[in-house]
């Protein structure tokens, strides 16, 4: 799973990765996205890229089998968007 997402300071968009490489700093204008707590936001940007790999793995691997049931993909991706959606109206207050 490749996360992407917008630098609220210079409007381009970028891999999570390359923060992940960068330090937990926009690889386009350096600056850190959370001065005071770099090392975790690089641990928890790394861990929701590996958690979305492994479910993504996972939920493929369970289609694949073709169960005689469906999964409700709300129960699946409800909570995720939440934070997502917590994450787009924050502006780092």
């Amino acid at each position: 799973m490749k996360i992407k997402g917008t630098c609220r300071r210079c409007g381009r968009e970028f891999l999570v990765e390359q923060v992940i490489g960068n330090g937990g700093r926009c690889p386009w204008d350096g600056k850190p996205f959370q001065a005071d707590y770099a090392v975790v936001l690089v641990d928890s940007l790394r861990d929701a890229e590996a958690a979305g790999n492994t479910l993504e793995n996972a939920l493929e691997k369970v289609a694949d089998l073709g169960p005689d049931f469906v999964l409700d993909a709300d129960s699946v991706i409800r909570r995720i968007r939440e934070h997502v959606e917590r994450l787009e109206r924050s502006h780092g207050d």
